[in-house]
């Protein structure tokens, strides 16, 4: 066979792009701005530093009487 007589061949397909995942911190910082989830956290660390406060005091409250 020569080159003349040989079937054309289709193209090959171009790759298709896989669009890559999305992570949950980028879905998670999409719907939250950065700030608000610093600040959340601090809040909580800082309320329950203050329960834990208030509670010693009750505590060593109850103990001196």
């Amino acid at each position: 066979m020569s080159q003349a007589e040989k079937p054309a061949t289709a193209p090959a397909p171009e790759p298709t792009t896989v669009p890559a995942p999305v992570t949950i911190r980028a879905r998670f910082e999409s719907k939250f701005p950065r700030g608000l989830i610093i600040r959340l956290i601090a809040y909580l660390f800082v309320g329950h530093l203050f329960a834990f406060f208030v509670y010693l005091l009750f505590v060593l409250g109850g103990q001196n009487q």
